[in-house]
Parts: C-alpha cells; sequence; structure tokens
C-alpha cells in the first residue's frame, strides 16, 4: 500500500516536479496551493507526511505546521524554503516539525529524509492503539530444517519457553531470530497475551525511546496526549528487541531497570510504572565483546543473556536448503498463482553451492525471484542470478567481498522491482531508510 503524501506550495511548477518525482518513488501524492487548501485535504484523507513550503499566499509554513500538529498529532510535517534563516528553523521544529530544509541546497535529502519521516509516521501509526496479536501465530512448526544444529538450537527453545527467563537469540543476520522469538512466545505461558517487537537499528535514538517507554502529554513538541510505549503494550506478555547491539547506551540503562527491578519511566515522568514483561532479545554482534570495550553496557548483556541460543547460518545447515526451498517455492507458488512442483538438480546444486552471507533471507528473496521468472513447473537453474551459475560452474566460493555480494544483490532486487525501493526493501528486509543509505553508498 502506498504511503500517502501532501505537498503544500503555491508554486505549480515545482510543486508539480516534486510531486512527479515522489510519484516515481512509489508514493501517492497530493497537492494544495496554500494554507486552507491543505488543512481541507487533511480534514477529508490521512496523510503519514506533508511537505510545506514555509511562505504560502494566505499564511507561514511555520505556523501552519504547530496547527496541523495540533489537530494531526501523528502526521509528520518537512518544511521547504527557498530562503532559510536560523530563527525560522529553530521556530519550526520547535513548534513540531521533522525538519527544516532550504530549496536548492538540500533537494538530495528530500527523499531520503522523506523517507525517514514516513516511518516515523507509521510507527506511530502502528503503535497508537495496542497492537492485536499475530493472525497466523508462528510456533515452532515453521521453523524449517532437521539439521542437527537448527534442531539443537530449537530443543534449547522449548526447554525455556515456559520459564519467564530472559532470552538472547545471536547468529548472523537473516537466521530467522525473529520466527524464533514468536516461536517462544507462543510455547510460553504467555501465549494468550500481546507480543510485539522493535528494530533497535530502524529508529533514532528518540523514536527508540518514545515507542519503547512510552511519554507524558507535553514531554515535548507534540506530544498533546499520554502515549503507551511498547512495554506498556506488552505487559504480562513478551516484548521482542531486534538488533539489541543498536540500542543507544543512555537507553541500556533504563532497559536493565526494566529487567532488574521491573520499572521503567514514560518520558515526562516523575514516577516510576510497574511492568510485567519478558524480553527476549536479538543481535547479530558479539555483545560480551562489545561489552568490554565500552560499546555495549556489560551488566545488561549479562541479564539478557541469562540463557543464549545461537541460531546457525544457513552454510552450517546445507543439508536444510531442499526442505527450505520446497517451503519457499509453494509459498509463492500460490502467491504467484503458479503451478510450480518442483526443481531441477542443477538449480539445487547452485544454491548449495552458494556462500549464503544474507542466509534465509537471502533464499527466500532467491526463491521468490526464481518463481517469478519460471514459466514451467519446474524451477530452473536459468532463474537464478549469474554469480550463483558462475560459482556453481567454477567451483569457487566466497570471491567476491561481502560488500561487492551486498551490492550486486540489492541491484539485482532494484532491477526485479524495475526501481521501486518501497518493494525492494520489503524483499531484502531492511528499512527504506537503510536501503537509501545502501544505494548512495554503493552508487546504485
Amino acid at each position: 500500500m502506498k504511503t500517502a503524501v501532501l505537498i503544500i506550495d503555491d508554486e505549480i511548477k515545482l510543486r508539480s516536479l516534486l510531486a512527479r518525482l515522489l510519484q516515481l518513488e512509489d508514493y501517492e501524492v497530493s497537492e494544495a496551493g496554500d494554507c486552507q487548501s491543505g488543512l481541507k485535504k487533511l480534514a477529508q484523507q490521512d496523510f503519514p507526511v506533508v511537505l510545506c513550503d514555509v511562505k504560502l499566499p494566505d499564511g507561514n509554513g511555520v505556523d501552519l505546521t504547530a496547527e496541523i500538529k495540533q489537530k494531526y498529532p501523528l502526521t509528520e510535517v518537512i518544511l521547504l524554503t527557498a530562503y532559510g534563516n536560523i530563527p525560522d528553523g529553530v521556530k519550526a521544529i520547535k513548534n513540531g516539525a521533522f525538519d527544516y530544509l532550504v530549496k536548492g541546497d538540500d533537494n538530495n535529502r528530500i527523499i531520503t529524509l522523506l523517507a525517514q519521516a514516513t516511518e516515523k509516521a507509521l510507527v506511530a501509526r502502528a503503535h497508537s492503539s495496542s497492537p492485536a496479536p499475530a493472525k497466523v501465530p508462528l510456533d515452532f512448526q515453521q521453523v524449517i530444517g532437521q539439521s542437527p544444529a537448527i534442531q539443537k538450537a530449537i530443543a534449547l527453545a522449548r526447554k525455556v519457553a515456559p520459564t519467564n527467563a530472559s532470552i538472547l537469540l545471536t547468529g548472523e543476520t537473516g537466521t530467522g531470530k525473529d520466527v524464533f522469538a514468536q516461536a517462544i512466545h507462543q510455547a510460553s505461558l504467555r501465549k494468550g497475551k500481546t507480543f510485539v517487537a522493535l528494530n533497535c537499528a530502524a529508529f533514532s535514538r528518540e523514536i527508540i525511546e518514545s515507542e519503547l517507554f512510552g511519554h507524558k502529554a507535553g514531554a515535548f513538541t507534540g506530544a498533546i496526549k499520554d502515549k503507551k510505549g511498547l512495554l506498556e503494550e506488552a505487559h504480562e506478555g513478551t516484548l521482542f528487541l531486534d538488533e539489541i547491539g543498536e540500542m543507544p547506551l543512555e537507553l541500556q540503562t533504563k532497559l536493565l531497570r526494566v529487567l532488574e527491578n521491573g520499572e521503567f519511566l514514560k518520558i515526562g515522568q516523575t514516577k516510576t510504572q510497574k511492568v510485567d514483561v519478558r524480553i527476549i532479545a536479538a543481535t547479530n554482534r558479539n555483545l560480551e565483546q562489545d561489552g568490554n570495550n565500552g560499546q555495549f553496557r556489560i551488566d545488561l548483556y549479562y541479564r539478557l543473556a541469562t540463557f543464549a541460543i545461537h541460531l546457525p547460518s544457513l552454510n552450517e545447515r546445507l543439508e536444510d536448503i531442499p526442505l527450505l526451498v520446497k517451503h519457499f517455492m509453494d509459498q509463492f507458488s500460490q502467491k504467484l498463482n503458479k503451478k510450480i512442483s518442483s526443481t531441477h538438480p542443477d538449480f539445487l546444486k547452485a544454491l548449495q553451492q552458494h556462500q549464503w552471507r544474507g542466509n534465509i533471507r537471502e533464499l527466500r528473496n532467491t526463491i521468490e525471484r526464481a518463481c517469478i521468472l519460471s514459466e514451467t513447473s519446474q524451477l530452473e537453474s536459468d532463474t537464478l542470478p549469474w554469480d550463483f551459475l558462475h560459482q556453481a560452474n567454477s567451483g569457487t566460493t566466497g570471491v567476491l567481498s561481502l560488500k561487492e555480494v551486498e551490492k550486486r544483490h540489492i541491484s539485482r532486487m532494484l532491477e526485479h522491482t524495475h526501481g521501486n525501493k518501497t518493494q525492494t526493501a520489503e524483499l531484502l528486509g531492511i528499512g527504506l531508510t537503510t536501503l537509501y543509505a545502501k544505494i548512495k553508498e554503493y552508487q546504485l
């Protein structure tokens, strides 16, 4: 579903050019030429993000920002101005603007900033009311594989699930830590309660703090009412903190208090609240080493790692590839309304000789691509990217650097989605902001 963006600007040519740019980025764009027209459109439709000029025929965008944030607190406003000045910029931020850009000077920042504002707005909407449990709860039946490595991880998870112990899931990115976290919740005594998740690498410190702990009305500009944090949402249930190693140190201190005393402070609150929540954390980093280096609180590490479970990489369980391929093939053939029922031996051979740096997530995306390209009932090797076949034919693996593999994989996904960055980010399993950063880094 496309994100709706409203552009408020009286310069028709500039407004139309910006609208076209955003449409190419897969946004649903509406336009208004003044304050009143903009407010009218906001009353008729929900817009997660507004791009607004400062100088308008019937008012000032800085003042309009305050009115928008008062009426629609979950909407993010990015202000655009032809002539930036410090007083206006300061007032804009105080009035609740997400950011303040100078036309021309900051043009290259608009798309990235819009992606960040969109993420913040959508997260706020997702947590504006209590999240419902997943429609199809994931349990250990959804963990595919018969290899000793994955079966050992499942056995450990089953043993610890009925307890209230904190759990740390370790392993490379894409090994299925989120699936394990949900399966543990479903096998626990908290099964009927809420399971909520937060990716600590996806958002800024301020957003993580507000989402995790909540805030009181008036705690900061735009906080017009009390907001429940995910800790409250997960009361008597489970909170899954993915990429815990990316959490800012000052927030780690607050999280440690939750683990030790079951207490937390909302932003702007002076009295602690009690909460009963089980925390499952996940990381692809060596937190003990980070703790010794001062990059992660070592006391928090030991609290989280009361029970640690290592999830094996796909390269450690190559014998599970046929089972995983069958699972994803059935899933995508049904989704694409295709009758794909088998795989050619050369197809499986190429997969088993590949270096899976992206693990199960990479395999899933590879099978989806193959199902899309397949014109028969059997997945053939010609539906695989060229580097898979090169490795299979040459018998060499690991000849490319991690960055080169990542660059090529992102490039393939962009080609597959015809440049649709929102869809590409979903296929890669990363945030839109992260994708833009990678595109810039690799000059794609």
